[in-house]
């Protein structure tokens, strides 16, 4: 099957019937009519249909090396620069289409499991079946567009020891048996976005983990189906309201979904299987692949187009009140264009400094990407605070659609008109900036920027320690060194 339609992945999510519970309920019947997920099913759905847009097709699409279909973009494995920018291209297109409020988009894993496929060896020097696997799950998900959600983080019960010394050592997912079909997996991890809504999962170690015998039963990595016996999510309580697109703009149509996973013994296949039981490529996978530097590549042209929405919103906000005169306005303005130029920056130098990777994947720079991905996390929630502080009390003042539809309409159209704009486009614009920055949803979108690639304060700290700055030492060494001559001679 070729790049499928929106349809195409409706229809699969629902057939699978995946074990997905929400306010204490299994979903059941089609997830895509459940209240929690039609809205963004249904904007996910418009991202596959982009892939069959006549006018899009050259960049959303490119011919499969094996079948000479046209296959989604997110997959291609980039061999020259002209690749990378056709990917971003594509990753750019689908980020404006939902303002980059969807951070879990099919294109994020999919840079990820692109990565994997070409480092494939890698895993193979564990055993070469491994290596085998995942070269046919990269062509698999490929040629069936499949669509991933992805588990990382083990859960948050005490962060002092290591999963193996917590009250029940099968609270973190980690290996049971093994046995002819394939090994079995119990316990739990954090936090599948899109988790149920998928098609299938890939389930990846995340943080370093301790070469000892009791860290090796939560080494693996492995993908299988949604539906999968005994595979679990667990949905924390939605964000769509069931709202008109009018009262909840993001929310009603881009709430993406956390969820626990919970492993009830799981069977993963042996075909299934990249990595088991061995610390050392686990630890490793993410960085020695450049799975880190393809998926930051992703997360930041997501960026780029998030950071674009988010000054029009501002924008058009201080143009309906007209309030673009004052300079207190013009300086909060600027500190988001220079965010966003700074951005497009980094990722002009990421990809115009690629280079081939041992893997003969052309690879951006992955200092300029690095940087980009320590840095949106901070000004984002700054965009935000301009945005509470130039919209002020019009982000409260905002009655919602039944309201424009009474008797009061006329009371509304007096007293919410702006300098430039009707009542009515009026508060459908502070609402919208309600979404982004106040509602339960924006704040979700806030905490999530924060922590997008873990923990800003590590994140800082492996920058630092991995950034080569020796350099600048010894030239600062020769320049002192010069400086002692120069009082000699004098």
């Amino acid at each position: 099957m070729p790049a499928k339609t929106g349809q195409q992945y409706i229809e699969r999510v629902d057939k699978a019937r995946s074990n997905v519970w929400i306010d204490g309920k299994r979903v059941e019947g089609k997830i895509s009519e459940h209240p929690a997920f039609k809205g963004v099913m249904k904007s996910q759905a418009a991202l596959y249909d982009m892939q069959h847009d006549k006018d899009k097709q050259d960049f959303m699409t490119y011919k499969s090396p094996t079948t000479g279909e046209r296959v989604g973009t997110s997959f291609l494995q980039p061999r020259t620069k002209e690749d990378l920018e056709k990917r971003r291209k594509m990753i750019q297109e689908w980020a404006r289409f939902n303002g980059g409020m969807m951070g879990r988009s099919p294109d994020y894993i999919n840079a990820g499991l692109m990565a994997y496929g070409a480092a494939a060896e890698m895993f193979g020097k564990q055993d070469p079946m491994f290596a085998e696997n995942m070269r046919n799950y990269y062509e698999y998900a490929r040629e069936n567009d499949l669509s991933l959600t992805h588990t990382l983080i083990q859960p948050q019960v005490n962060r002092a020891v290591n999963s193996a010394q917590l009250p029940d050592p099968y609270i973190a997912a980690r290996i049971v048996k093994k046995n002819s079909e394939g090994v079995v997996i119990r316990g739990a991890r954090l936090l599948a976005t899109q988790g149920g809504i998928t098609d299938e999962i890939m389930v990846f170690p995340s943080t370093v983990l301790k070469q000892s015998d009791d860290e090796k039963p939560y080494a693996f990595a492995f993908c299988i189906p949604n539906n999968t016996p005994g595979l679990k999510f667990i949905c924390r309580e939605s964000f769509d309201y069931g709202k008109s697109a009018f009262d909840h703009p993001l929310g009603s149509r881009f709430e993406e979904m956390d969820t626990i996973v919970v492993f009830d013994d799981v069977t993963v296949p042996w075909d299934r299987v990249f990595a088991l039981g061995d610390v050392e490529i686990c630890n490793r996978a993410y960085i020695e692949s450049n799975a880190q530097v393809h998926m930051t590549h992703q997360v930041v042209s997501k960026n780029i187009a998030k950071t674009e929405f988010i000054l029009g919103i501002l924008q058009l906000m201080v143009e309906t009140i007209n309030i673009g005169q004052f300079q207190h306005v013009q300086e909060k303005m600027s500190e988001v264009i220079i965010v966003l130029e700074i951005m497009k920056s980094l990722m002009i130098a990421a990809e115009t400094n690629a280079q081939v990777d041992k893997w003969g994947i052309m690879t951006p720079d992955f200092k300029p990407l690095n940087v980009a991905r320590n840095y949106f996390p901070k000004m984002y929630p700054r965009f935000m605070e301009i945005m509470q502080l130039l919209g002020a009390s019009g982000l409260m003042a905002i009655p919602n659609e039944a309201d424009f539809n009474s008797e009061l309409r006329a009371d509304l159209d007096k007293y919410l008109q702006a300098a430039n704009s009707d009542a009515y486009n009026r508060v459908k614009l502070y609402r919208l900036a309600w979404d982004t920055c106040m509602s339960a949803f924006g704040s979700r979108q806030t905490l999530y920027e924060r922590f997008f690639f873990g923990d800003p304060v590590r994140m800082a700290s492996a920058l630092y320690n991995w950034y080569g700055k020796q350099e600048y030492v010894d030239r600062v060494k020769e320049f002192l060194q010069r400086s002692e001559e120069l009082v000699l001679k004098g």
